[in-house]
């Protein structure tokens, strides 16, 4: 073992949640990065289908100026300067790039960062659960924000890299959310329970360990 390695795991065992917490740190780096990959690439890819030009519109939550307001709003046509539009098209390449890389996150996490033995169903259900509320919440922030930095990014780059840039700048605000949500949910959902204690091959066997804790 290498003095490198070594130290590295004198402070694994001496600061446990803050070795947890670089490692965690690092790989949802790389999460992002391809976020910001297939994000442009999958509506560059669905530019090419009708997708563009159907509307989505999901989860009526209240009334303006007497028209319904959705969480989930994507009407038909280009992304126009105060960040309406996009269709079906936009909504499917957020939410689709959002899956892989959650995917991705949860197996890297689970292995690399915390290390866990525990069951792999139980995680996966808190996991989705906790998705599918981040996705809700992130869905009702955008209501806040992205308005003025498409309004400000078109404005002021052009329409076509303004739309670019926007579309980096709102996946990053939806990775920073993931980020600091999900690291402490993962300290809960992603147990290390001892390896003797682990002895049946389906993690039946783990339940009275957790309880002991």
């Amino acid at each position: 073992m290498n003095p490198m390695t070594a130290w590295w795991h004198r402070f694994e065992e001496r600061h446990e949640t803050i070795a947890q917490f670089i490692v965690f740190f690092i790989l949802s780096n790389g999460v992002t990065l391809l976020q910001l990959i297939l994000m442009p690439a999958f509506r560059w890819i669905f530019g090419f289908t009708s997708l563009q030009g159907t509307t989505f519109q999901f989860l009526p939550v209240g009334s303006s100026g007497g028209s319904p307001v959705y969480l989930f709003d994507y009407v038909a046509g280009p992304i126009q300067a105060d960040g309406s539009g996009g269709g079906l098209a936009y909504f499917l390449a957020v939410e689709i790039t959002l899956l892989i890389a959650q995917v991705i996150n949860f197996f890297a996490q689970r292995s690399i960062t915390f290390k866990s033995n525990s069951s792999i169903w139980k995680a996966a259900f808190w996991y989705a659960l906790a998705y599918v509320v981040i996705t809700i919440v992130a869905a009702a922030l955008q209501v806040l924000y992205k308005e003025p930095i498409y309004s400000w990014c078109k404005g002021t780059l052009g329409a076509s890299t303004g739309e670019t840039v926007a579309d980096v700048v709102t996946m990053i605000i939806n990775a920073a959310i993931s980020f600091w949500v999900f690291f402490p949910i993962f300290k809960v959902i992603f147990k290390r329970v001892p390896e003797d204690a682990d002895t049946q091959p389906d993690g039946s066997g783990q339940t009275e360990v957790l309880s002991a804790h």
